[in-house]
């Protein structure tokens, strides 16, 4: 017999993770402002700001290992919180002793000025969130999976659902943050976007602690996410040649999805700098905070997420759906696409002027479309293929892709035009805005051809 709705403990994964979200995404939005403001060169900002997305989503690997082995996923995923909650109040604390550090001109650094004591914190606070993030982030997701029974059809569903409440977390995040956005002539107001992070933090940990007996149970009516027993924690468990198959394809897609998310994580650096200084954000007389673009992946998922659904839906009703992989392609598609949309918007435009922001809108409305084709997919996609013994170990690893991206995404933002010629490993020069978007227009686009012809073979390692 079907069953029909979900189950209420994907609710109680939604609220946490959408917290969760609401507090990354919030101090996400105005951290690499608040770096400049103050503290560093937006090089250097750009750097950091890589380097700390790319070890968040590493860290996933020692929290999966840690979950699968001894933990649990629900003592992970408190531990998490409270870490990730610690780090925020730190960044609260480094905002509150910074000292403006912009003598003449905004963007250069006043050497007189000692901000060793935010710097400690600020660091502290990321050591922290990044630690914190890799015992919450991969076991969340593996308990959804863990919900249903293996075969059941809502899982796709309910991968859905739950992205919606990441989504909802990451629009809401940066427009309640966004209100607090300081700037070179006042950075400490920067500390109350990172207090209101720290609070959705700690509010996201106590709602799971207190309902996660309740409501966290199998198709069965069996906790999950208790923890390996004793036996199960000493015995081995040998790998099928169909597991290792699909470990393979898990590993294969992972590398792929590191192209999408080194040039959709543009968004927290060198996206952030255009939306400051090269997009007129003045809406009938009123200057809407940088920050805000970042809502807009967000809302645009939100919105869009219900009609992609139905698109896949109607083209399965008729045969036509396209295989999991095959959807990913698009997804990186859709990336390049967005890319040479706002290329085309500044080719040939003066370096000092402002354009529309109908530009970078339409990226994050193309980008969305790949996010939707590609992002859940893949969640769901690792759900379904994991052997249930490494289940928070290979979200972990398809998490390790986000990491390897996101350090990358750091990398390739240094790129960003600042009046000199830069160069990418020494190949290509990049000498203006349109040079820098064409970037990823080519390395996006190559790696969809890339994934859409191999896909046959994929699908066939999926079936055997």
């Amino acid at each position: 017999m079907t069953q029909q709705g979900h189950p209420k403990g994907l609710y109680l994964l939604f609220v946490t993770e959408m917290a969760e979200r609401f507090s990354y995404y919030g101090m996400r939005a105005v951290f690499t402002l608040y770096m400049v403001a103050a503290l560093f060169t937006m090089d250097a900002a750009s750097e950091i700001y890589g380097y700390y997305t790319g070890l968040v989503y590493l860290t996933p690997l020692l929290g999966g290992y840690v979950a699968d082995r001894y933990w649990g996923n629900r003592r992970s995923i408190v531990v998490g919180g409270l870490l990730m909650a610690v780090g925020q109040l730190l960044l609260f604390l480094s905002a509150s002793v910074v000292q403006p550090a912009i003598s003449e001109a905004e963007g250069v650094i006043d050497p007189a000025v000692d901000n060793q004591l935010a710097i400690i914190f600020m660091m502290s606070g990321l050591f922290f969130l990044i630690l914190g993030n890799g015992f919450f982030k991969p076991n969340i997701s593996t308990m959804v999976g863990s919900l249903y029974a293996p075969d059941d059809k809502r899982k796709d569903s309910a991968f859905t659902i739950f992205y919606m409440g990441i989504n909802v977390g990451a629009t809401l995040g940066p427009l309640a943050c966004g209100i607090f956005e300081g700037n070179y002539l006042n950075p400490t107001y920067f500390r109350w976007a990172f207090l209101c992070a720290a609070i959705a933090m700690l509010v996201s940990t106590l709602v799971f602690w207190l309902l996660k007996n309740k409501y966290l149970r199998d198709y069965q009516g069996q906790p999950v996410g208790t923890g390996p027993t004793h036996h199960e924690q000493v015995q081995k468990h040998p790998l099928t040649r169909k597991e290792k198959q699909h470990i393979a394809v898990i590993f294969i897609i992972a590398a792929f999805v590191i192209f999408f998310w080194a040039a959709y994580e543009q968004a927290g650096v060198s996206l952030t700098y255009f939306a400051d200084q090269q997009t007129d954000r003045h809406i009938f007389g009123w200057e809407m905070p940088t920050s805000y673009f970042q809502s807009f992946p967000a809302i645009f998922v939100v919105l869009l997420a219900p009609v992609m659904n139905l698109v896949w839906e109607t083209l399965g009703r008729f045969g036509h759906e396209p295989s999991s992989v095959l959807k990913q392609a698009f997804g990186l598609a859709f990336l390049s696409l967005g890319y040479l949309l706002i290329a085309y918007g500044v080719k040939d435009i003066d370096p000092a002027a402002k354009v529309s922001m109908f530009w970078l809108t339409g990226l994050y409305f193309l980008h969305t479309l790949g996010e939707l084709s590609l992002s859940p997919i893949g969640l769901s996609l690792v759900s379904r293929l994991s052997p249930k013994h490494l289940a928070s170990l290979m979200m972990g690893i398809w998490f390790m892709s986000t990491a390897v991206s996101n350090m990358l995404a750091g990398q390739l933002a240094t790129l960003y035009p600042d009046g000199s010629s830069k160069s990418l490993f020494g190949l290509v020069e990049i000498t203006s805005l349109h040079d820098f978007f064409m970037v990823f227009v080519v390395m996006s686009g190559i790696a969809a051809i890339a994934l859409a012809c191999i896909s046959p073979v994929l699908n066939r390692m999926m079936k055997e």
